[in-house]
């Protein structure tokens, strides 16, 4: 008989939970039974789960020793109140939002390092990265072999979904307003975010570096195992609701070989790969979608050791719950 787990999402509401029960059912997870948790006014509301409607309940109240696997879907904060509960009730965990310190959940992408997984020991615990790190990884990884990157600058565009459903519907209310002819407030976002861009997506530092750019730069480095690797990161708010489309340009050590990188991207499972003279988007293509979408590969103007390219991924779905479902499928897989 195959084993089957009793698992916990926390931030079942929200549209990564969501997205997350989704996959679990999608993807045929051994779930014995399932545990839709959720704090204030999200509580007492239902989803579908195999045929069956489940109540979202009551975080605060909840037994962690009745689960084996918790998944953190909702804030650094709910992750940082909880995770020592679920710790001490010898639950697995696997955090959403990057809350934890790397040596007390190291950052894992099934497709790039999961060898870390052998050096932890029950109860694990385990963080998804960012999407934009995810996204970026998975095509580092497909690389690898063949180009000694030095330097990777990424220009991240994120769907306005980065920000939860508040996200969405901001852009939403924002856009409705404007083509109505009406005035507005922004209210999320600290500026209008309909039909313009951002400049950054969260408040900087001293030094002009928002926290979403500096994590995504420590998560590539932790990734790759490369704490040296040089990385420059922007992250700028675009006007979409769903799907992260990013600029990455790479600087290896070595001129680099166009035709042997295109033939890489395209035998690699976790890519989409889209030739010459045409171009992924996160619209048309990538939202909805499992895999990472790559295109417009080209070497450097004047550069040979230059490598640029474009990716289109689905930030919610591939560069969130699926990311957390791979790592829980991995460990019942192996550990547990």
């Amino acid at each position: 008989m195959t084993r089957t787990f009793d698992i916990a999402v926390i931030g079942a509401t929200g549209s990564v939970g969501e997205t997350l029960v989704q996959l679990l059912e999608e993807r045929d997870f051994p779930v014995a039974n399932l545990h839709l948790l959720a704090s204030g006014e999200s509580a007492g509301r239902s989803l579908s789960f195999k045929g069956k409607n489940l109540r979202v309940r009551t975080l605060e109240s909840f037994d962690f020793s009745s689960v084996g696997l918790v998944f953190f879907a909702a804030s650094e904060a709910i992750t940082r109140s909880y995770a020592p509960q679920v710790h001490a009730a010898g639950c697995t965990l696997i955090d959403l939002a990057a809350a934890l310190p790397v040596e007390q959940a190291p950052r894992v992408v099934p497709e790039v390092n999961p060898q870390v997984l052998k050096t932890l020991s029950a109860p694990y615990q385990l963080t998804s990265p960012s999407p934009s790190a995810i996204a970026v990884a998975v095509v580092l990884a497909a690389l690898r072999e063949l180009v000694n990157v030095q330097r990777v600058a990424v220009t991240a565009c994120l769907a306005v979904s980065s920000r939860g459903r508040e996200g969405v519907s901001e852009l939403a209310r924002q856009t409705a307003e404007l083509l109505n002819g009406r005035s507005f407030e922004p209210q999320l976002f600290d500026r209008q975010v309909a039909f313009n861009l951002l400049a950054q997506v969260d408040a900087p530092d001293s030094d002009g570096h928002g926290a979403l750019e500096k994590r995504l730069a420590s998560e590539l480095k932790e990734l790759f195992a490369r704490p040296q690797l040089k990385v420059a990161a922007t992250c700028i708010q675009a006007p979409v609701f769903f799907g992260d489309s990013l600029s990455v340009s790479l600087q290896a050590d070595a001129a680099v070989d166009l035709p042997a990188i295109c033939a890489a991207l395209q035998a690699c499972a976790a890519l989409e790969y889209i030739e010459p003279g045409d171009y992924p988007t996160a619209v048309g293509d990538a939202v909805g979608q499992d895999v990472v979408y790559v295109g417009r590969v080209r070497g450097g103007q004047d550069d040979p050791a230059e490598l640029n390219l474009w990716i289109a991924s689905d930030n919610v779905r591939k560069g969130a719950a699926l990311n957390a479902v791979q790592l829980a499928e991995l460990l019942i897989k192996h550990y547990l």
